[in-house]
């Protein structure tokens, strides 16, 4: 079932609300994969009318996250492993530039600490066994490092792609060995930055993504069709 949510905040068009609303409730699984529904129908859940609908629609179909269908209805499409893995491809080399980019310009110690701080919270969480405030840990130790390489356009498209990889983190979370390397490698990725050495820091960081990366895509080819 639709959840309607649209957020006041800045000044935003009617198609752009629907948007991000639509977007948020597939990333969350509010609507899972395999969900259909019309263009009417949508449009009367957020009081709007079909045109804004239609254009929020498309752009989801752009992303790969819904197809679009006949009598202009939508269908929310499940996560493939070749999908994840072309993301991650991307993504893998957004970051791992972005870490280099940190050690290069000197991070301030206030944004390092900020960093460290997140890696404790990833560390405590596997300790104490909770692997959901792990992951929230360390997608906030990832966006946290990509805000910090000073190129806004990096972060912001990085932080694009790291959004859909969230479905598929979310649906393998519990199948996934215990994170403990992946705790390990942002305590060299932060150590390589405090030592103002891009190469290590992007070359730690390349590695890590692609093992993360790898890994996702074995799991979600091992989940049954259509499960998320």
């Amino acid at each position: 079932m639709l959840a309607v949510s649209l957020s006041a905040g800045a000044p935003q068009t009617a198609a752009e609300r629907a948007y991000r609303a639509l977007r948020r409730q597939i990333l969350e699984g509010v609507l899972p994969a395999g969900t259909m529904m019309l263009e009417g129908e949508i449009a009367a859940a957020f009081g709007l009318s079909r045109t804004p609908i239609r254009q929020a629609l498309i752009r989801l179909a752009d992303e790969g996250l819904i197809e679009l269908r006949p009598r202009h209805g939508m269908r929310v499409r499940p996560i493939s492993a070749e999908d994840m893995r072309d993301i991650y491809q991307v993504l893998t080399a957004l970051e791992a530039t972005a870490a280099g980019l940190c050690a290069a310009r000197g991070v301030p110690p206030p944004e390092l600490d900020a960093l460290d701080e997140v890696v404790a919270a990833m560390e405590a969480a596997l300790a104490a066994g909770d692997l959901g405030r792990w992951a929230e840990a360390d997608a906030a130790f990832h966006r946290r490092l990509v805000e910090a390489s000073g190129n806004p356009r990096l972060a912001a498209t990085a932080a694009g792609f790291s959004d859909l990889t969230h479905r598929a983190r979310k649906a393998t979370l519990r199948q996934r060995p215990p994170p403990a390397e992946s705790n390990r490698d942002h305590r060299a990725v932060l150590a390589a930055i405090r030592a103002r050495d891009p190469e290590r820091a992007e070359a730690i960081h390349r590695a890590h993504r692609q093992r993360a990366g790898e890994l996702l895509v074995r799991l979600l080819a091992d989940l049954p069709a259509g499960g998320m």
